[in-house]
């Protein structure tokens, strides 16, 4: 591991079970960022290198950058080869290596795994993608809903006979891309301590996405799941297991799969169902229909504060701004503001490491001079000249 890394923290700690690990991170949008700000959350020492001109990234300032939290900003232009240099310099003190290029564009700039491994063999080396690095559509663009489009994912995501919702980009984007990079570098991270070789992480949105559905696929193998949305168990067509209207037009979701969870929901909701009819799909539609008579006489605050403390299973559906007022949310400050910023406090928490208030993010450039003296350059020696204030 390298030897630079965060400061030690208020608690006397080091940042985070990565300390010492430095990341390096070309910035782009989405999966790639989110998975470098996770590790340097961890305590990684992560290094984005930016461009000097990023489109519209630079629009947002460090505040509403929330991907880019603590961590430190260099600005090259890998169009000239004395910034090119630099950052294989760079390289060569890392631990890991992230990018999220369309396949080839990295080793067209001479920043291939091979270029990379020839200055650092223990370099880990993460390649963000929608499709992967091969295959017949590998080189075109996308974006997560065009991702997780074939996998089946989005098939199965709505109500019975409408179209197929969209997830925001938590699934693609965020679950079957960045989270599945981050379990990539930390296993090959392992791994290069023993073996001192580092290894490409091969992370594509679509098959992150495809594993994520494990269990679905063992319901459909088992036929226990029809191939058709809205119909299922935890799809919403289980009346048991959906999201109902309260009087004043606001939504409870209802969870209560196993049998002694629905009866306690029943008993609290207020309607004569027998919990052992619970799974005869006969009687579905007539279950659904009392549920959603009963919620539809409370208000989401009543009907909270009556499911509160339950093994009932149900929650308010609560808005973004709202959620932090929730009660367990507010008792673990899940969410929390910075500089009027809402935001979420890093995840996992760790024992040893208490987790503290989000770092802010860097300007673009902002470290250059700092990081450049690191590897003994200068930005005179990087091709050209870092505007003042960066």
């Amino acid at each position: 591991m390298s030897e630079a890394g965060p400061e030690t923290d208020r608690h006397g700690t080091a940042g985070g079970p990565l300390a010492g690990v430095r990341v390096i991170e070309l910035a782009g949008l989405g999966p790639c960022p989110f998975a470098a700000m996770i590790l340097a959350e961890m305590g990684a020492d992560v290094i984005r290198v930016d461009r000097p001109s990023r489109g519209f990234l630079e629009l947002a300032g460090p505040g509403s950058d929330l991907l880019g939290r603590g961590k430190r900003s260099v600005l090259l232009d890998l169009k000239r080869p004395e910034s090119v240099r630099a950052l294989l310099d760079l390289a060569a003190t890392a631990d890991v290596f992230l990018e999220g290029f369309r396949p080839g564009v990295a080793e067209r700039l001479a920043l291939g795994p091979e270029d990379l491994w020839a200055r650092n063999p223990r370099l880990v080396y993460g390649r963000m993608t929608g499709w992967g690095q091969s295959g017949p559509v590998a080189g075109t663009a996308g974006h997560d809903l065009t991702y997780i489009a074939p996998t089946g994912a989005l098939h199965a995501i709505g109500d019975a006979g409408g179209p197929p919702q969209i997830p925001l980009n938590v699934v693609g984007d965020i679950g079957g891309g960045a989270t599945y990079l981050v379990m990539g570098v930390l296993a090959a991270l392992w791994e290069a301590k023993s073996s001192g070789r580092g290894q490409v992480v091969d992370a594509a949105i679509i098959d992150g996405t495809a594993h994520m559905l494990a269990i679905v696929h063992s319901l459909l193998a088992e036929e226990r799941w029809t191939d058709q949305r809205g119909v299922n168990l935890i799809d919403g067509g289980a009346p048991f297991y959906s999201v109902y209207r309260t009087a004043e037009g606001r939504y409870m979701a209802v969870g209560a799969l196993e049998r002694p969870f629905f009866a306690a929901f029943v008993r609290l909701l207020g309607v004569e169902v027998e919990p052992a009819t619970q799974y005869d799909r006969t009687r579905w539609d007539e279950m659904r229909t009392t549920i959603a008579a009963a919620f539809a006489t409370r208000t989401q605050e009543e009907w909270t504060g009556i499911f509160a403390g339950s093994d009932a299973c149900v929650a308010p559906v609560l808005s973004l701004r709202e959620a932090g007022g929730y009660a367990q949310l507010a008792d673990r400050r899940t969410l929390v503001e910075v500089d009027g910023v809402l935001q979420a406090m890093p995840a996992p928490r760790f024992s040893r490491h208490p987790p503290t208030m989000p770092a802010g993010a860097p300007e673009p450039g902002q470290h250059t001079e700092e990081v450049l003296a690191e590897i003994g350059r200068s930005d005179e020696q990087i091709g050209f000249r870092v505007p003042e204030g960066r």
